[in-house]
């Protein structure tokens, strides 16, 4: 495991939904709603829901077997709904401070989620963070997503820095892979929505119990 990062990490890659913002609960409620108001008949525990978070609506509904006829017409919907909810939503523990931090470094800052463009926008607007990243990546059709890297090198390409300089900074699997499938390090962060258990299945390089931990791994 490499103790001292400083010089070889160029770009730092983030995850959003448990990994910068808590955002469960509002995610969880607007998926209610939206299935309430297009009358989609849904059974949904919320704990077992939690641990899906980060994978694509249409896995986790195949996986909970509600028949969803348009995925487009929830999907936009959803995204209206959403902000009815957002101040469910809340960083986690020293979030704010570590992405100013880095902001004044030299290294390139990105964020990359399953998160369609135009909410991942909405959503870093609203608690005032577009300014730390240097490229934002939310799903777009026709793009991969995670654990696919096309989308990583595709944030690696205009920062112009190479995947293997880089660090992914996530709190699932799919980061975690997302990571090892384009050659960069990885750090897994244990307060979203996997256990630990889970995340150590997949052998993250790093494992943290909160964000500030980030400075002492690059020797900051």
């Amino acid at each position: 495991m490499v103790t001292n990062l400083s010089s070889e990490i160029k770009h730092i890659c983030f995850d959003l939904d448990g990994t910068l913002i808590n955002s469960a609960r509002t995610i969880y409620k607007s998926t209610l709603k939206t299935f309430d108001d297009l009358n989609i008949a849904y059974q949904l525990p919320e704990n077992e829901f939690n641990k899906m978070i980060g994978m694509h609506f249409v896995d986790i509904f195949h996986y909970f077997k509600i028949d969803v006829p348009d995925f487009e017409i929830f999907i936009s919907h959803y995204k209206k709904v959403y902000f009815d909810f957002i101040d469910e939503s809340v960083f986690y523990f020293g979030v704010k401070d570590v992405l100013e931090f880095l902001r004044k470094s030299s290294l390139k800052i990105s964020l990359l989620t399953t998160k369609a463009q135009d909410q991942t926008e909405r959503i870093l607007e609203h608690f005032n963070i577009t300014k730390n990243f240097d490229f934002i990546m939310g799903r777009t059709n026709g793009i991969p997503h995670k654990p696919d890297p096309t989308p990583f090198f595709m944030i690696c390409n205009d920062l112009k820095v190479n995947p293997e300089n880089s660090m992914i900074i996530g709190d699932t699997e799919l980061d975690i892979l997302c990571g090892k499938n384009a050659n960069a390090k990885t750090v897994a962060v244990t307060y979203g929505y996997r256990t630990i258990e889970r995340l150590k299945e997949f052998s993250p390089d790093y494992l943290i119990n909160d964000l500030t931990e980030i400075k002492s791994i690059l020797k900051f």
